[in-house]
């Protein structure tokens, strides 16, 4: 796995790193038992995998995925990029609170989720912030400027090295862009789910990584019939040939897969090196 990117221009990563959520079961689901955890986050590091997708939320009856980065991983590898997130969930248990109560966009419910995520990882700074838009009925969603403002002022007072979003628009991107600088985005997209075309564009052409979470699928995966031949063609896994298909859509995509498995994390960490011809990548637009 060579291929690289610099998040900000100086964080260089991995292009295909890991999402920690389906190690908490969180929001639902299963996940693996705490060993296997904490054996998937040490076995992603050794194979090359600098870039670890993270939130002070994702945790779910006593298992946090932020906590068991800092035991598998912590003193952390000099290259190592944590990812995570604040939003308008503030706890993992806000998910099920009206959309009118989730008031993690709040100043202070901010800051309350920065020094969760600093806390729980162990840091005094941390790599990178999405601002997460998602989680609420944007009519209740207060102006993009007053949380991206507060996140400015927690970096001015160094405890966020870079700002991302998350769960936006191609508009909200360009709202955003005005406000702060920008190194990533981090929406849902993949082989079946390509209504952000405009916005990986868009971010390509600025220079700014996007990161799209789900992208084999999540809780549906993805399935097609062109997939399942291109996947037979080059004897690897539908998963495999899913983020073949993300690294070769553009170079600014950095997929984070996530998974319980370490076989399947091994799988996908390999797809690095699956490399799709011209014909696969037209069959796979018929899609």
């Amino acid at each position: 796995m060579t291929e690289r990117w610099a998040l900000g221009g100086d964080l260089s990563v991995a292009r295909i790193g890991y999402g920690t959520m389906k190690l908490t079961g969180w929001p639902r689901g299963g996940r693996p038992d705490r060993e296997t955890a904490l054996g998937i986050l040490r076995r992603a590091v050794e194979l090359g995998v600098n870039h670890i997708d993270t939130s002070y939320y994702y945790a779910r009856d006593g298992v946090s995925a932020n906590e068991l980065i800092r035991e598998a991983l912590h003193p952390y590898p000099d290259d190592l990029v944590i990812v995570t997130k604040v939003g308008a969930l503030v706890e993992g248990s806000d998910i099920g609170l009206p959309a009118a109560e989730k008031t993690g966009l709040t100043a202070d419910n901010l800051r309350r989720g920065i020094e969760g995520n600093l806390r729980s990882l162990g840091l005094d700074r941390l790599d990178v912030v999405n601002l997460r838009l998602g989680d609420l009925d944007r009519s209740l969603t207060p102006s993009l400027a007053e949380p991206l403002e507060t996140l400015l002022a927690l970096r001015d007072e160094g405890l966020i090295r870079q700002l991302g979003i998350s769960n936006v628009t191609l508009d909200e991107f360009a709202e955003a862009r005005k406000i702060a600088p920008i190194s990533c985005v981090q929406n849902l997209y993949n082989l079946s789910r390509r209504d952000d075309d405009p916005l990986v564009d868009a971010c390509a052409e600025a220079g700014i990584a996007y990161v799209p979470f789900f992208p084999v699928g999540g809780f549906q995966p993805v399935t097609a019939e062109h997939l399942d031949a291109v996947a037979a063609r080059h004897k690897a896994t539908v998963p495999q040939v899913a983020l073949a298909w993300l690294l070769a859509r553009s170079p600014n995509i950095l997929p984070i897969p996530g998974t319980g498995s370490l076989a399947h994390l091994e799988e996908n960490i390999a797809a690095g090196g699956l490399e799709l011809t011209a014909e696969d990548i037209a069959e796979l637009g018929q899609d």
